[in-house]
């Protein structure tokens, strides 16, 4: 067997150090890649239920500038509560929740609605025949593509939570149609740690 020439050796050297090459980089961008999805999922955000909650002082909220709140928002709840967005309907979050407790501002932590005027609507969303706190609620014309309707905002956060229409059940005949994304729910027995121990009384004995 004749010895490899020199020209042979450095084409091996080459070839086998680009394969090397190629794997170290390869390794390097997905270390690089979990580091930012680790990053990424350790950023609780207002609709994280994991996220550890003081209680709210939502009487003097204060809203933030527009990028803060693209950072504690998600995409979504940013879409519906300061663009005007809706969400899919029967994919979200409250459509079907029947706990117990109310339902506060993604963004101001003002309540907003009760679990007590929740109801089915078939429509695909969290709807309610009256607000829990009706002061907390603005409602305006909205003259857009489906014609006239009547937007409900929040007054502290100045959130677009949805729409009302007057095809609800009794004793109101109201229907509050909102968005799921604009909303956080509070249970029952979490009312009082979080700030909302006025609104226990609502469901009876703790």
């Amino acid at each position: 067997m004749k010895p490899l020439s020199v020209s042979t050796m450095i084409f091996f050297l080459v070839l086998f150090g680009c394969r090397n090459s190629g794997i170290s980089g390869v390794e390097e961008k997905t270390t690089a890649k979990n580091a930012r999805d680790t990053e990424m999922m350790s950023e609780a955000r207002p609709g994280d239920k994991s996220m550890q909650r003081q209680p709210v002082d939502w009487r003097n909220f204060k809203k933030p500038d527009d990028t803060t709140l693209r950072k504690q928002l998600t995409p979504l709840q940013y879409n519906v509560t300061q663009e005007e967005g809706t969400e899919p309907a029967f994919r979200n979050e409250y459509d079907t929740n029947k706990a117990e407790g109310i339902y506060v501002d993604i963004v101001s932590g003002e309540p907003l609605f009760s679990s007590l005027e929740k109801y089915d609507s078939g429509t695909g969303w969290p709807s309610f025949t009256k607000p829990v706190e009706p002061d907390n609620i603005v409602t305006r014309q909205d003259r857009g593509f489906f014609g006239s309707r009547t937007e409900v905002r929040s007054k502290h956060g100045d959130s677009h939570l949805g729409h009302v229409f007057t095809d609800g059940p009794p004793p109101t005949g109201l229907r509050y149609c909102m968005n799921s994304a604009a909303l956080r729910f509070v249970p029952k027995a979490d009312l009082e740690k979080e700030g909302y121990g006025e609104y226990a009384k609502l469901f009876g004995k703790k």
